[in-house]
């Protein structure tokens, strides 16, 4: 059940700010907030992570479809509700739902997170994808830690 509400918290968040930018900004502006560092930039993503393999629509709705698929599974397993995995599927569920939620409605995914110094530009990203790294990086500290138990 943890692993539910917290996906459904982070898919939440994700799809309100998505629609905050959608609705605020035009498709490539950009605002300021960390002048020389950071600004929110209105971005429509064709593509996976960093922008690779733009098009591929189906093929990353299938992808998320069964990666959420594998998370709820795994979510009603016993081994799935120790320590921090519930939070960890939680977040990995809520961000593939909420990137997944683009792909089906727009085709794209909804970026707006931009992260630069001088001349270098980190691919802007979302929420979703925001949680879907911290849930993979809790699912690799609860291993890690365990093995080191065991």
């Amino acid at each position: 059940m943890r692993t539910i509400l917290v996906g459904l918290l982070a898919l939440v968040v994700d799809m309100a700010s998505k629609s905050l930018v959608a609705a605020r900004l035009a498709l490539g502006e950009t605002i300021p907030v960390i002048p020389g560092f950071f600004q929110i930039t209105y971005v429509l993503n064709p593509g996976a992570a960093f922008g690779l393999l733009p098009h591929q629509r189906e093929l990353f709705i299938a992808v998320s479809v069964g990666a959420v698929l594998l998370i709820l599974y795994h979510a009603r397993r016993p081994e799935g509700q120790v320590g921090v995995l519930p939070y960890a599927m939680g977040l990995m569920l809520g961000g593939a739902a909420g990137n997944l939620a683009d792909r089906v409605r727009l085709g794209r995914v909804v970026d707006f997170l931009d992260f630069y110094w001088r001349d270098w530009h980190y691919p802007v990203f979302n929420l979703a994808d925001v949680s879907i790294v911290l849930g993979v990086g809790l699912f690799l500290l609860h291993h890690w830690r365990e093995g080191r138990r065991g």
